[in-house]
């Protein structure tokens, strides 16, 4: 069998699988079959309408069984996926509807008038609303008029698909300006598949909880479960005293959370008396930084099963892992800061601005290889060689290899504060507050300012009532150096987020002086 296009991994592993359960969403249970007719019904709809491979499919729909259902229908007949996470404004869902030349958006009853209503200019795109009734059977409007039937000839598998065609357009989250299409080939997102195999240790006995949007890591953790014969339970959001009864309950062993919901989960289940956390297997966390202290704290309540993953957009999750043999407090308790080793089927340098080597432990530019390394950014070749140079593909984050190979990180190259001509990593600022106990959460930012040029400017979450800005600074001065000390610090009820759950930086960097 050929393993060069992603449906070559799917819809066998569909049909193994067959009744078993695959996808719990929305108060029902969806079989593998069952999934798969539902895909593919959809997949012959597609090619009713005339998208044939290469041609750009959007998906405009929340944390839901459809939303894999349209997954699986456009990789079934090789078109190009376009995933738009319902969280992105009006405005933002258009450009990238018109940057893509998307030809048609698949979508849910719920959000049909919002796709609707998108102002795009140029041409737009067709509409295919997914709806399922309760046989789980797809209706909608077909070219014709009537309500699609899978007929069971498997029409669109019959397709044929380039191995070194398009498969994903994904969009780079924007925090810096317009967002940049990530294109990803055939080859390269069956390959980063089969690493989500390997790395995420996900097996048929699991169990997964997925609360965060689909379109992005999770999307490809849920793919990762349907190959291997696992149940996918969806969350539309993320709810936190359902996700620690279905804890408690017995059923969940596998959590995806980035580290803002992991703190949550983490305050909440401490004040549930005798809270059951023992069905847990892995707590994979990843998308940004998480404090020493969360980590020790969340060991402490649920035992080893912390894993962390680390990668991007282009190059996606897993470019390295921290094992669970890794959060080892009293063997490796400096690995806690680390985000692991290269992936198996990945490999990391860290260089200095000129291209060459930085030594073990010396502070550098992460550059990565691997077959599911972005083949380029969408029309726009000046950032894809700016990006992509003599074979690797520069992450624009800095960080270090220790002599095992563990990489850490200290920062985003753009984060990097400059004040009084010293360099500070907001990252390393961070660390240090959290374990303040006047501070629950913390982001550090640079500010402009007049004499230093940039001023360490601290947004805290306190932890108490009594904690004030002034006692804040004077609990750093006993965690951090004068010059990385924060200048300023602000409280704020919360920090802002993206629309996957990283601080947002930029919302933080834009706060009028005195807000």
């Amino acid at each position: 069998m050929s393993l060069n296009v992603t449906r070559d991994l799917f819809f066998p592993a569909l049909e193994k699988h067959g009744n078993r359960p695959a996808v719990i969403a929305d108060g029902r249970s969806w079989s593998y079959r069952e999934l798969r007719t539902a895909a593919l019904t959809v997949a012959d709809v597609l090619v009713e309408r005339g998208i044939r491979p290469g041609d750009p499919v959007a998906i405009i729909i929340g944390n839901s069984a459809e939303y894999l259902v349209a997954d699986l229908a456009i990789i079934a007949i090789g078109a190009v996926k376009v995933p738009i996470n319902l969280m992105l404004s009006d405005a933002e869902a258009a450009f990238i509807l018109e940057d893509s030349g998307a030809r048609l958006v698949l979508t849910s009853p719920s959000q049909v008038a919002t796709v609707d209503s998108l102002d795009i200019e140029g041409t737009r795109p067709q509409t295919f609303v997914i709806d399922v009734d309760e046989n789980k059977q797809v209706t909608g409007v077909a070219p014709d008029g009537a309500t699609p039937r899978y007929t069971g000839a498997a029409s669109a598998l019959d397709v044929p698909v380039d191995a070194h065609g398009m498969a994903l357009i994904m969009y780079t989250g924007g925090t810096t300006g317009r967002p940049k299409g990530v294109v990803h080939l055939q080859r390269g997102v069956t390959d980063n598949l089969l690493s989500h195999v390997i790395e995420s240790e996900i097996t048929a006995s699991d169990h997964l909880l997925l609360c965060s949007p689909l379109p992005h890591s999770a999307g490809v953790l849920a793919q990762t479960a349907l190959l291997q014969g696992a149940v996918v339970e969806i969350m539309a959001t993320f709810d936190l005293e359902r996700t620690l009864d279905k804890i408690e309950s017995g059923g969940v062993t596998f959590l995806f959370m980035v580290p803002t919901m992991i703190g949550r989960l983490l305050d909440a289940a401490e004040s549930r008396e005798d809270f059951d956390s023992s069905s847990l297997k892995t707590i994979l966390y990843g998308a940004s930084p998480i404090s020493e202290e969360r980590l020790r704290q969340g060991l402490r309540m649920f035992g080893p099963v912390f894993m962390q993953l680390y990668g991007q957009t282009e190059v996606p999750n897993f470019l390295t892992r921290l094992r669970r043999d890794d959060h080892d407090i009293d063997r490796f308790p400096h690995r806690l800061r680390s985000c692991g080793q290269a992936a198996l089927m990945a490999s990391v340098r860290i260089l200095h601005e000129d291209g060459t080597d930085c030594e073990p432990d010396e502070v550098g530019e992460v550059a990565a290889s691997s077959s599911y390394v972005m083949d380029r950014y969408w029309n726009r070749p000046d950032a894809t060689a700016d990006t992509l140079r003599d074979g690797w593909l520069r992450t624009g984050d800095l960080g270090y290899l220790d002599t095992d190979g563990y990489l850490y990180l200290v920062d985003r190259k753009k984060d990097m504060i400059i004040t009084g001509g010293l360099n500070v990593y907001a990252s390393e600022v961070e660390q240090a507050m959290s374990t303040l106990d006047e501070v629950r959460d913390v982001a550090v930012v640079g500010t402009p300012d007049p004499d230093w040029g940039e001023a360490v400017t601290a947004y805290v979450v306190p932890a108490t009532a009594e904690a004030t800005p002034e006692s804040v600074r004077e609990a750093a001065r006993g965690v951090l150096t004068s010059y990385k000390r924060p200048k300023v610090v602000r409280f704020t009820e919360a920090l802002p987020t993206t629309a996957v759950g990283k601080i947002n930086k930029k919302v933080l960097r834009n706060v009028p002086d005195g807000d």
